[in-house]
């Protein structure tokens, strides 16, 4: 049983064939270029998806096609309502890709698509009650109950990146202020970084980003590790608007794990070993409550294209 898994982004379009079992084909790409009205986008990426399909042999195998797409995604009438990264408004998906090819198809916003694909076959596989963040450009959330994948009214639940975690604190791209996103993202740390840099000449932090030719989210946690206590201080900080808004989430949802993915889990046992300190000394507000583990994803960048089309193969296997 097979299903094509296909993941957006505001750069490229990445799939594959995934079987019941997780294990994918080989994988197709399409670059996405920058003002190209979405249809065209997508009639280019049915084209290459027709030929995958036959140089691959599987057209009789496939049960369905999943999607994932950043933004605010219509699953039920299978429409990206808006992706401010892709430009596209009331873009009906769906509808294009039944003209042309005959499977069903399912569309869901990308980070629900990466959780879906942590919790069925990654790092939350065989585990109840699952959360996700990605912490990349923005926080993107995804919620598994169950098994089963928690898209909220219309499928735009799940903005987990756009809690609250400062009243009146810093604006966000969504319009608000104080979002979670703006304290606990690559694209935050990168600003703490920054701004830590410019009030510390001394820092550790100038020779690490000129060494690396960039200010990224490593700089800081690499000049904690050393000691530098500019470095160290933004990395306790970021620690600390991190875990109160997994706190948040622990108290609203009562998770088994916490996922944790993108470039910033890669730091490994020195943020996950903090961040479980803090949720533990914490305890969720209550001294008795169950004790739930951050740890970092397991599938990587494929998480996306597991996760849309486990869409379809959780449904048939469950």
């Amino acid at each position: 049983m097979i299903a094509i898994g296909i993941d957006i982004g505001g750069t490229s379009i990445k799939g594959a064939a995934v079987y019941d079992d997780g294990k994918m084909l080989d994988v197709f790409s399409l670059p996405v270029i920058k003002g190209e009205p979405g249809e065209d986008t997508i009639e280019k990426l049915i084209d290459l998806l027709e030929n995958y399909v036959k140089d691959q042999g599987i057209a009789d195998e496939i049960i369905g096609i999943g999607i994932g797409i950043p933004g605010l995604i219509d699953v039920e009438k299978g429409v990206v309502v808006s992706s401010n990264n892709l430009k596209w408004e009331n873009l009906p998906i769906v509808e294009i890709f039944k003209k042309r090819l005959p499977y069903p198809v399912r569309i869901a916003n990308d980070a629900n698509s990466a959780a879906y694909g942590e919790a069925i076959y990654g790092a939350g596989k065989g585990i109840p009650y699952v959360i996700m963040l990605t912490l990349g450009t923005g926080v993107g959330g995804g919620i598994v109950l169950d098994g089963e994948l928690y898209e909220g009214n219309l499928g735009q639940g799940a903005e987990l990146g756009h809690t609250v975690v400062q009243f009146g604190g810093r604006e966000c791209s969504c319009g608000r202020k104080g979002c979670l996103e703006r304290y606990a993202s690559a694209t935050a740390l990168v600003f703490d970084t920054t701004k830590a840099m410019d009030e510390h000449p001394e820092s550790l932090m100038h020779r690490i980003s000129a060494e690396q030719g960039q200010i990224d989210g490593r700089v800081a946690f690499k000049a904690a590790r050393q000691g530098d206590l500019a470095g160290l201080e933004v990395v306790e900080q970021y620690i600390y608007c991190l875990s109160e808004g997994i706190l948040n989430y622990c108290n609203i949802f009562r998770p088994n794990i916490v996922i944790l993915s993108g470039g910033i889990a890669n730091e490994g046992d020195y943020l996950f070993d903090r961040i479980n300190t803090y949720l533990a000394k914490e305890r969720y507000g209550f001294p008795r409550s169950p004790v739930v583990k951050v740890v970092p994803a397991k599938l990587g960048y494929d998480s996306g294209k597991i996760g849309a089309a486990a869409l379809f193969l959780h449904e048939k296997n469950s």
